[in-house]
């Protein structure tokens, strides 16, 4: 199943209270910042001038590489041994209901630790409360290609390489936006093959990858 890497926060607005865009964009030599070029702000956005506008990032797309996070969120027993593992079900663009993990681009000038927390925050509810470790360190690269067959990944839109992290969560999720609820499956049963087959863009291998990476796979 082809995937679309979910966007940032829809309702994350500008000033002026147009929907903005997570890239952030650069002025090129002999082109003003400002002047409305690709790679510039367009004329009358200077409140917020790094933003790409839905025709930049698709030029962006086609020539760049995009950088995302994603999160597996699990929960733990006392001694830290994953117990259960948080799958979301969320609605894509075109209307499909899928199964997906958290995941979001990282935007320009923010560290990779706290796209993470915005995108577990964005997905998951304020009252998720993820345990993000002083480093976080990903537990595998994604490497999403519009082209099938480059990898176990797949999005239809765009070239995107993606940070896997393993995120313990404490709180009650109440999922937000594109996301419409979180199942807590066990490990067995978010590694079953029937599970892999409903989540997008290979994921299901990711997911196995997360719990293989905790030990948790059997």
């Amino acid at each position: 199943m082809a995937v679309r890497t979910p966007d940032p926060d829809p309702n994350d607005r500008d000033d002026d209270g147009a929907p903005r865009d997570s890239l952030r964009a650069y002025g090129r030599e002999g082109h003003p910042v400002g002047d409305g070029s690709f790679g510039s702000p367009a004329p009358g956005n200077a409140a917020n001038p790094g933003w790409l506008t839905e025709i930049e990032l698709a030029e962006a797309r086609r020539r760049l590489p995009i950088l995302y996070v994603e999160a597996v969120p699990v929960r733990t027993d006392g001694t830290g041994v994953v117990t259960e593992v948080g799958i979301l079900l969320r609605a894509t663009p075109l209307g499909e209901i899928t199964r997906s993990t958290v995941s979001g681009r990282v935007r320009y000038g923010e560290t990779v630790r706290d796209a993470l927390f915005r995108h577990l925050e964005n997905d998951l509810g304020p009252m998720a409360f993820p345990l993000l470790p002083p480093q976080p360190v990903p537990f595998t690269v994604a490497e999403y290609f519009p082209m099938p067959g480059l990898s176990a990944y797949h999005d239809d839109r765009q070239h995107a390489v993606s940070l896997a992290f393993v995120v313990p969560v404490t709180g009650t999720c109440e999922p937000r936006q594109d996301a419409l609820e979180v199942t807590w499956l066990t490990p067995a049963e978010a590694s079953s093959d029937s599970l892999a087959a409903e989540m997008e863009g290979g994921r299901g291998t990711l997911v196995r990858l997360a719990l293989a990476s905790v030990g948790a796979l059997r």
